[in-house]
């Protein structure tokens, strides 16, 4: 049979019409207690749900339709991306281990790892993102931890070869796949064990949703339920709605994230106050290859290079804009633009001038161009 496409998957996966009475979407569910039918249903705990933070009806079908999508034996839902983030490590690693990270990873990340890892006895080691990792693994190495492509530079990593050096070794592999997401790429049949997704981001798709995921293949799904549900997490029946509702536009609002993104940096790469444009979908990009051998398209974040230039000029370009807000966050409606500070561990990242983050909204691509220029106009004029 077939593979349906992307946008059919998504607006029918997760559906359970026939048992909420024939309601297009599974309605919310907020509940702690549930009660069971008998004595042998308690005492086995064979119900379809046991207690709220155990699932509801709302958090199944979120579930179970990311499972669909991502090809996963199990996904778990969590209140944040950093702690689906710190969930999928936990689950495999602990005291005594080592893990690997690439060193383009989403900061937090990076804060995590160093600092409440290193309290948990963890140690982490980090590799550049075209490293072949093989030298880099130890006999305690127990996870290598991927984000392609990568926070704030974008560099894309080669995702099956680096799980094959990790398998190799009796190590799991781990990817933060928020940029993409599984519309655009599946990890786990890129030999990936678990895949982390801020579903805050594309999945939500409208700035109003804290919510994250971890999605496992076979190998890997009971040890996470069970981590799961040790550290007593649990996302709310209202935020998991929510994920449902972004993820039945989620392909449509990913396309044209796309189309913009693509044409905003195809601008700024002729742009004389642009010393580089980082985004894989370009030709020229270094990662280009990679991506389009392994992805079915970009999203709308990427970032740039400018030439050098006060932060007192960065600071007039950006507070003018009308368009673009400054956030930590992307994958909304809304266009945003921050300057980014980069940490490496490996091997410093080349650039000489100031770093910007861009997240290309739903708003007219003629406007967002109109507002950079005239942005471009008050950087030149206080450098």
């Amino acid at each position: 049979m077939t593979e349906k496409g992307p946008s059919t998957r998504t607006s029918s996966l997760g559906r359970m019409s026939r048992e909420h009475f024939g309601a297009v979407n599974t309605p919310v569910y907020r509940a702690s207690t549930m009660l069971f039918p008998d004595m042998e249903s308690l005492k086995t705990g064979k119900a379809p749900y046991t207690y709220g933070r155990r699932g509801t009806p709302t958090t199944r079908s979120f579930e179970e339709a990311i499972s669909e999508l991502e090809g996963a034996a199990r996904t778990v839902t969590v209140p944040s991306g950093l702690n689906a983030i710190a969930t999928a490590i936990l689950s495999v690693c602990g005291a005594g281990d080592h893990i690997l990270v690439v060193d383009s990873c989403y900061e937090p990340t990076r804060h995590f790892c160093d600092r409440t890892l290193k309290r948990f006895g963890v140690e982490t080691g980090y590799y550049a993102p075209t490293d072949d990792i093989t030298p880099l693994l130890r006999p305690n190495t127990r996870a290598v931890f991927c984000e392609s492509p990568g926070s704030l530079t974008f560099e894309v990593q080669d995702i099956p070869a680096i799980a094959a050096a990790a398998h190799a070794h009796g190590a799991s592999v781990l990817v933060d796949n928020t940029w993409a997401t599984p519309v655009f790429f599946q990890p786990l049949r890129h030999g990936v064990d678990l895949s982390i997704q801020a579903a805050t981001k594309y999945v939500g798709g409208h700035a109003d949703v804290m919510l994250g995921y971890v999605a496992a293949n076979q190998s890997h799904a009971a040890r996470l339920a069970e981590t799961h549900g040790n550290m007593g997490l649990y996302a709310s029946g209202d935020d998991c709605f929510l994920g449902l509702r972004g993820l039945r536009t989620l392909p449509l609002r990913l396309a044209r994230h796309q189309a913009t993104g693509i044409a905003l940096a195809e601008w700024l790469a002729a742009r004389p106050e642009v010393v580089q444009v980082m985004h894989p979908a370009l030709p020229e990009d270094p990662g280009h290859a990679l991506w389009k051998r392994d992805f079915s398209g970009a999203c709308g974040l990427f970032g740039l290079e400018l030439k050098p230039a006060p932060e007192k000029a960065v600071a007039a370009m950006l507070d003018g804009l009308c368009h673009f807000g400054m956030g930590f966050s992307w994958g909304g409606f809304e266009s945003l633009i921050i300057p980014a500070h980069i940490r490496r561990t490996a091997r410093p990242f080349p650039a000489n001038g100031p770093i910007l983050r861009i997240h290309a909204g739903l708003e007219d691509v003629a406007d967002l161009i109109a507002d950079l220029e005239k942005g471009f106009v008050r950087l030149k004029e206080a450098t």
